[in-house]
């Protein structure tokens, strides 16, 4: 992964300086190797060895100064008694001698109670520590997190970085498409080469959506058979791509399967909006919503041009309706 060697370099020469801090914020769009540089920062600490770069698949960390928190699976955030969980852990001393670890992500899913009880210990961890917080979408952690972390960015790499890690994965496949379909991330790329079918399909009938072509019912009955999150999340990353073309120019839609001549009639205010509904549906717990009513909802209101685009939560939580529905 030598599109991470300008963030691995600054933190060797910090290492050779005695200038490592505490805590490290990782952050940048989903899918470019931040996990992957959180462990090879975590694995280097406990080992002293930083001679590599990150690598992919990420192997395991078994150490007993290692921790790791991340959102169980029967929860759709990280709470506040995992941070003290982890707080606890910090207190004892280092088995091995060279500090403790913990890595967290993704730490935009922390809960208010959670990040205000990590604040101290970032500023002041017990003995010679490293937290490690990697974040997709960073703009939600709070301000008091930020002021406590140093932050190392990754962004997208060079298309040509991005195909050479590919083709070391697997040589010979669709990664052209693969890569077009991640819009750059190589990481993302590799996981949705299994899965390229249903996007071509999922891209196919978004866009019949949008021009009217194809009814919205049927497209959101055959998408709630698959996995929601994996629908929530490919669903997100197109909308968020279009939105930036439309705004930095056709340049910015390689890979993008929607029209943005028909976008750019939309409001571009309603895009955000339409958005950030799409992100509270993937930031909600599993089995919180209808998924089927959900992908209805918003495939029609992608073909009404977002016209109509009013929604509220209900007593239930993300069961949406339109406000004006709800009023009536």
């Amino acid at each position: 992964m030598k599109w991470l060697s300008t963030q691995c370099d600054r933190w060797r020469e910090a290492q050779a300086r005695d200038r490592v801090p505490h805590a490290v914020l990782i952050a940048g769009p989903p899918g470019v190797g931040k996990r992957a540089l959180a462990s090879w920062m975590a694995a280097g600490k406990l080992t002293g060895d930083f001679a590599s770069l990150p690598r992919y698949p990420i192997a395991a960390i078994e150490h007993a100064d290692f921790h790791r928190v991340s959102i169980p699976e029967d929860k759709s955030s990280i709470g506040v008694d995992q941070i003290r969980a982890l707080i606890g852990e910090f207190s004892l001393t280092s088995y091995v001698g060279r500090g403790k670890v913990a890595i967290i992500e993704p730490a935009q899913k922390m809960t208010a109670s959670a990040a205000n009880a990590l604040l101290k210990t970032l500023e002041e961890p017990a003995g010679d520590a490293l937290i490690i917080l990697v974040a997709d979408r960073a703009g939600r952690l709070p301000a008091t997190i930020f002021s406590r972390c140093q932050t190392v960015s990754v962004g997208t790499p060079a298309e040509t970085d991005a195909l050479e890690f590919l083709e070391s994965l697997s040589p010979g496949r669709g990664w052209v498409e693969a890569l077009a379909t991640s819009h750059g991330a190589p990481v993302a790329a590799a996981e949705a080469i299994e899965r390229l079918d249903e996007i071509r399909d999922m891209r196919e009938a978004l866009a019949g959506v949008l021009d009217r072509r194809l009814d919205p019912i049927p497209v959101a009955a055959k998408w709630s058979k698959l996995d929601p999150p994996f629908v929530l999340d490919w669903l997100a990353s197109e909308i968020q791509a279009a939105v930036k073309a439309t705004i930095c120019g056709e340049k910015w839609a390689t890979g993008l399967g929607l029209d943005t001549k028909t976008l750019a009639h939309i409001d571009r205010r309603k895009l955000f909006c339409y958005l950030d509904i799409i992100n509270r549906l993937r930031a909600s717990a599993k089995g919180s919503f209808n998924v089927q009513v959900a992908f209805e909802r918003l495939l029609i209101d992608l073909a009404d041009g977002l016209k109509r685009l009013d929604w509220t939560y209900t007593p239930r939580g993300l069961d949406y309706v339109r406000a004006a529905e709800n009023r009536a």
